[in-house]
């Protein structure tokens, strides 16, 4: 599946029905009656809310309230597109801060497995070979160059800040998770969420030894708060097979695997 970088396409996609492939002129006309989602159904939701108990509608209206607050994001960023670009044709819905653009896509994979639209999902943080500069941070170096830093330690403290910053985005959509309550735990109690990338060190190109996050309790089947170090030459396909078959989903084999991890779910 291609990957989807406009919050408001991946909004439409899972709430809505709007096609991107309208002419100009429907889709204004469109966005001008155009009313909210959560307006269109509120009928509904309230004839619903009067069938449930108090946990029920307070969990009701947690969902609908996450809906409406990132769909008043899309729009506030919207509109500060056409203020700044008033001829733009077709607003893109992405923030131009990086951390807030991150978040309101952490946001939609939340709502997205709180109300069991997906049950698996993909977020590309930094895709190989990315020019970004990270502005907010005070960096005006493209990311991959400084990747390749060559062993100068300004380079060196230049791209911890920025693994930094994508380590407090991972952070914030853990926390986004874990605020979610669900009847026996919250949405990370449930899940498993991997966090990681194909290189160890992207100076030299290595894949041995990768760090990577297990984050979630996996409904009960992984121990989180440790650091577990596997035989050398172990691949991570591994890892992605022991998922699976915590999910639900049994398989010999996936990539280059050679088995399964143990020490998941051990002290």
């Amino acid at each position: 599946m291609p990957p989807e970088v406009n919050p408001r396409a991946a909004f439409e996609r899972l709430f809505g029905t709007e096609d991107l492939r309208l002419d100009p002129e429907t889709r204004a006309r469109r966005a001008k009656y155009r009313k909210s989602i959560l307006d269109l159904v509120s009928a509904d939701t309230q004839n619903l809310a009067k069938t449930l108990g108090p946990a029920d509608r307070r969990k009701l209206d947690e969902y609908l309230s996450s809906v409406r607050e990132i769909e008043r994001r899309i729009q506030s960023v919207e509109a500060d597109q056409r203020e700044i670009n008033p001829g733009l044709d077709k607003p893109s819905g992405i923030p131009f801060e990086f951390p807030e653009y991150a978040k309101l896509m952490c946001d939609l994979q939340v709502v997205a497995f709180q109300c069991d639209l997906t049950r698996v999902s993909t977020l590309v943080i930094g895709r190989e070979g990315s020019n970004r500069v990270y502005s907010e941070l005070g960096i005006s170096d493209p990311h991959h160059p400084l990747t390749h830093h060559r062993n100068n330690p300004d380079w060196i403290e230049k791209i911890t800040r920025i693994n930094c910053l994508h380590l407090e985005l991972f952070a914030y959509f853990l926390q986004k998770l874990k605020s979610t309550k669900e009847a026996d735990g919250s949405l990370l109690d449930h899940a498993l969420v991997v966090y990681g990338s194909g290189l160890a060190d992207g100076n030299r190109h290595t894949h041995e030894a990768l760090p990577v996050i297990l984050a979630g309790g996996g409904d009960g089947s992984v121990k989180g708060g440790r650091h577990v170090v596997y035989r050398e030459g172990t691949p991570v396909t591994n890892l992605y097979v022991s998922m699976l078959e915590r999910m639900g989903v049994v398989v010999d084999r996936f990539g280059d695997s050679t088995g399964r991890l143990d020490r998941l779910s051990e002290d």
